[in-house]
C-alpha cells in the first residue's frame, strides 16, 4: 500500500494512544487518512487525538478515539461494531496493543503469563475477529505487531516471547486465508523502541536482560512507524525496522548457533560479575 493510497482511507489503530501506535496514527493522518485510535485509558486517548488532529493533511479528515479493553471479546465486538457504523469500516487495521513485564521464568506467575497472552495474543485475535466480516467485503490491510522477540528467544522474556512468536504464526496463517478477499497481512517486528512501554519494562528486567539489550540501539517510535509504511508499500509480510534488527533476524535464521553463543557469552559475563560481588 503506497503512501499516496492513504488519502481518504480509514485507518484504525488499536493501542494508538502512546508509543509506536501513536506514531503510526500520526503518520497516517499526515498522509490524509481518517484515523480512529483505540486504547483503555481516556486521558491518553484524548491527548493522542489532539496530536493526531494537529498533523492532519486537511481539515476535513476525521480523527476519533474510543476506549477499548482488547482482552474483553464482548466489549471489542460492541465497540468495533459501533465504530464501523459511525466512522466506517477500516481500510487499514493496525494492532499495536500489548505489553511486557520481563522477569526470570521462575518469577513469572501464572497470572502474569495469562495476562500477557490475553493482551498480546487474544487481544489481537479479538479485534481481527470483530472487524474481519466488515473488511472481507471490500479488502484492506491488517498489520499485527509482534517484536524482534517474536523471532528469537530472549532471556527474561519467556511469556512475552511465547505471545509474540504466536502472533507471527497467527499472522502467517491469516495471510494465507485472506488473500482471496484482497486483504494483505503484515507483521511488524520492532526492536527495543523508545516508548513508555520500554520504560516500564526496564523496572523489572533481570540484569542479564539488561546486558543483552545494551548491545543494541534503541529506535524511536517515529522511525519504526516510517519503516512500517515503507514495508507496507512493498507488501512485505515481515517488517523489521532498522538495520540492526534486520541483521539480527537474518543471523538468527542462518546462524542460530552463533546468536545463541553471543547471548550466552553476555549472560555468563553477568554471572561472573555477580559472583565477584
Amino acid at each position: 500500500m503506497k503512501t499516496s493510497d492513504f488519502a481518504g482511507r480509514t485507518v484504525h489503530v488499536v493501542g494508538g494512544s502512546l508509543g509506536i501506535g501513536l506514531a503510526i496514527a500520526k503518520r497516517a493522518a499526515g498522509l490524509g487518512a481518517h484515523v480512529v485510535v483505540f486504547a483503555r485509558r481516556r486521558e491518553p486517548l484524548e491527548q493522542a487525538a489532539a496530536e493526531i488532529s494537529a498533523v492532519r493533511k486537511t481539515a476535513t479528515q476525521k480523527v476519533a478515539n474510543r476506549q477499548l479493553d482488547v482482552v474483553d471479546p464482548l466489549q471489542v465486538s460492541r465497540v468495533m461494531e459501533a465504530a464501523v457504523t459511525e466512522l466506517g469500516c477500516p481500510d487499514v487495521l493496525v494492532n499495536c496493543a500489548g505489553g511486557a513485564q520481563p522477569r526470570r521464568f521462575e518469577d513469572i506467575s501464572f497470572a502474569q503469563f495469562d495476562q500477557t497472552m490475553r493482551l498480546n495474543v487474544y487481544g489481537t485475535w479479538n479485534v481481527v475477529q470483530a472487524l474481519l466480516p466488515h473488511m472481507k467485503a471490500r479488502g484492506g490491510y491488517i498489520v499485527n505487531t509482534s517484536s524482534l522477540a517474536g523471532l528469537m528467544g530472549v532471556f527474561g522474556y519467556t511469556d512475552y516471547c511465547a505471545s509474540k512468536f504466536a502472533l507471527v504464526g497467527f499472522s502467517e496463517a491469516l495471510r494465507s486465508e485472506l488473500k482471496p478477499y484482497g486483504i494483505a497481512v503484515s507483521v511488524l517486528c520492532p526492536p527495543d523502541t523508545d516508548t513508555p512501554g520500554l520504560e516500564s519494562e526496564n523496572a523489572t528486567k533481570p540484569e542479564e536482560t539488561r546486558a543483552i539489550a545494551a548491545t543494541a540501539k534503541v529506535m524511536s517510535a517515529d522511525a519504526v512507524a516510517a519503516a512500517l509504511f515503507r514495508g507496507m508499500a512493498k507488501r512485505r509480510f515481515l517488517i523489521i525496522p532498522g538495520a540492526e534488527g534486520k541483521v539480527a533476524a537474518l543471523a538468527k535464521r542462518l546462524f542460530p548457533g552463533l546468536v545463541e553463543r553471543t547471548m550466552d557469552r553476555t549472560i555468563r559475563a553477568v554471572a561472573k560479575r555477580r559472583a565477584r560481588g
